[in-house]
């Protein structure tokens, strides 16, 4: 049995279920606002379902005449069809680091208030919902489903699933969500995407699926501040190193680095950076609209 099993069977205590509901009150509540109906127009259903004919009216396109009812009753019919709406949304949510951040906010929680925004919004259009958590491999998988009990889990799982000191593998994750559905489904991948060699596998997943990768950054990954001797502590190996940050030589070198960290992710999807230090609902929203332009 897994962990994520194994939870479900323990009774949520008072102060857990509380801070599950906080999370879902808040996403649901930015989701109303901002994204439900953006979100709508960007992911389509999968295909198109047969409803009825209906007697032609002007404005109507001549290419849905159904030509066999317009013969029989002498007056143009058209084919009227309905959106196979229900689509599978998947959140693979990185596990293996998360804690670094500012005062108000770490990556493990602008991930999870992130995810849960997009599962709320997906739920309230009828899709379903589906969750990986991953670090060194795939470490829980929740199948896609809807309903606010599902919901709840989810946010459970990303709010308290066990943070790993591994390294990440994006390829692990990216393989997984390649063979677990035959369908096209919508991928949101959500990590900081500190890792090597995962671009391939993440194109080639790209290509079954509609996959938008989520960049997790916080502002002092490309300033460290001046404050003399300081530990700094590798989140995914636990290592620690020694680094003088009052050597402005130190904090140039570090910016650097995570400047050229951020210029080789290149990804082959769509992709948009969200921040610890920032409002992420307007960078989901021009992320949207620049597909919906696109449609």
């Amino acid at each position: 049995m897994t962990q994520a099993a194994e939870r479900r069977l323990e009774p949520v205590p008072p102060e857990v279920l509380r801070v599950i509901k906080q999370v879902e009150i808040k996403a649901r509540i930015l989701a109303d606002e901002a994204l439900v109906g953006t979100y709508r127009s960007v992911f389509r259903g999968s295909g198109l379902d047969f409803e009825e004919v209906r007697e032609y009216e002007p404005g109507d396109d001549i290419r849905s005449i159904d030509w066999n009812v317009t013969a029989r009753m002498n007056v143009p019919y058209i084919k009227k069809y309905r959106e196979e709406r229900e689509l599978n949304i998947y959140l693979a949510v990185d596990v293996s680091s998360r804690w670094f951040g500012t005062a108000s906010m770490n990556k493990r929680e602008l991930a999870a208030d992130v995810a849960a925004l997009l599962a709320v919004t997906a739920l309230h259009n009828n899709d379903r919902i589906g969750l990986v958590l991953f670090a060194d491999g795939v470490r829980e998988f929740l199948p896609p489903r809807q309903g606010r009990h599902h919901l709840l889990h989810v946010i459970r799982e990303l709010l308290f699933a066990e943070p790993r000191r591994s390294r990440t593998e994006i390829a692990s994750v990216a393989d997984f969500l390649a063979n677990v559905t035959k369908k096209r489904n919508v991928v949101f991948v959500v990590s900081d995407f500190l890792d090597f060699d995962f671009e391939a596998p993440l194109r080639a997943l790209g290509h079954k699926h509609d996959v938008i990768a989520l960049i997790l950054n916080d502002p002092r990954e490309l300033e460290l501040p001046s404050v003399g001797l300081v530990a700094l502590e590798d989140a995914e190996t636990g290592s620690v190193g020694y680094v003088d940050t009052s050597a402005a030589g130190i904090r140039d070198a570090y910016a650097r680095s995570g400047r050229e960290r951020r210029a080789q992710r290149r990804m082959g999807v769509d992709r948009v950076e969200i921040s610890t230090d920032r409002p992420y609902v307007p960078a989901l929203l021009a992320l949207f609209n620049a597909r919906s332009r696109r449609n």
